[in-house]
């Protein structure tokens, strides 16, 4: 056999190599791609008036959260009202709007990866009493009503609350 095919054959098995490599790396990236998403927080007025605000958002950034953007806010009825609109009717609406509305609120675009599951979880379940410890809630909730925070729970209502307070 001649040595130039035997060079050709080599160079071909060699790029067949490197195409299948190619495709298998990126068939493997698009199974496990990192899904950094945005979400919105809200540090209720609770906590702010606790002045938790700064342990809280110390934390946030502890968890390897980004800060996109943030900005303190008083809600009147109005906007409390458009905010939570898919609760209105609920037993618990008139008393969730004239909570959010009485006091300042610090809202906070976060980005991580999976930031809504993870900001969720970092948050915990919405009675701090039943919160797991370490969470937020847990440490700086009072009860079912002031529990100190707010998350997007979809990628759906994520898009819509950080519209509603970043417009641009």
């Amino acid at each position: 056999m001649n040595s130039s095919y035997v060079v050709m054959i080599g160079a071909v098995v060699v790029a067949v190599i490197i195409l299948f490599s190619i495709r298998f790396i990126a068939q493997y990236r698009k199974a496990h791609a990192i899904v950094v998403e945005r979400t919105l927080a809200i540090i209720k007025p609770d906590a702010v008036k606790a002045k938790h605000a700064g342990k809280i958002i110390d934390r946030i950034e502890h968890e390897g959260f980004s800060i996109i953007d943030l900005k303190k806010v008083h809600l009147d009825a109005e906007q409390a009202e458009r905010f939570y609109e898919m609760h209105k009717g609920k037993n618990f609406f008139k008393e969730l709007v004239d909570f959010m509305c009485s006091g300042p609120i610090i809202v906070l675009i976060l980005e991580k990866e999976n930031g809504i599951e993870n900001w969720r979880k970092l948050m915990g379940t919405t009675d701090p009493a039943k919160a797991e410890m370490g969470t937020l809630r847990a440490e700086f909730g009072t009860n079912v009503g002031n529990n100190a925070l707010h998350g997007s729970d979809s990628q759906d209502a994520a898009t819509r609350e950080i519209k509603f307070f970043f417009p641009q």
